[in-house]
């Protein structure tokens, strides 16, 4: 059973909703949506690498915590809640120099009030290259 609030979420819906963010400056576009995953998949090049071209550790947060996010928020009903970072960490265990690398969300809690996400993120070959924690809040919209 899928957990998103709305069914047969489009990949391609979603990445758009990023149009003039970091999100789309990153390149970062959403390409599955499982029943309990979103993986979504980001260009190592100009852009996310550090002077010496590897693939910059910020710019593996920023895939992290772009898609847990969007899957944060796509569990809830976005007319009543939203859902925010309050914390994430990651442990960069590979560097990647060119293609792509790959994030997969997952939920391991998804509360009331606050959602712990898992993101792993692996290159072209499927091999690990960094493992995040993402721990979001659940806010009422009537908060703002």
């Amino acid at each position: 059973m899928a957990i998103w609030h709305l069914e047969n979420p489009d990949p391609n819906a979603v990445t758009g909703s990023g149009a003039g963010t970091m999100i789309a400056h990153l390149g970062i576009e959403i390409v599955e949506v499982g029943d309990d995953f979103l993986k979504a998949r980001m260009p190592v090049d100009h852009r996310t690498v550090q002077p010496q071209g590897r693939l910059h550790g910020g710019a593996s947060c920023a895939l992290a915590e772009t898609v847990g996010s969007v899957a944060a928020n796509m569990v809830l009903d976005s007319n009543q809640f939203l859902a925010v970072g309050l914390e994430i960490n990651a442990n960069h265990i590979r560097p990647v120099k060119g293609g792509y690398v790959y994030g997969t969300a997952r939920p391991d809690a998804i509360g009331r009030t606050t959602q712990v996400w898992t993101i792993r993120i692996t290159d072209d070959d499927d091999r690990l290259v960094c493992i995040s924690r993402l721990t979001m809040a659940v806010i009422a919209m009537a908060r703002g």
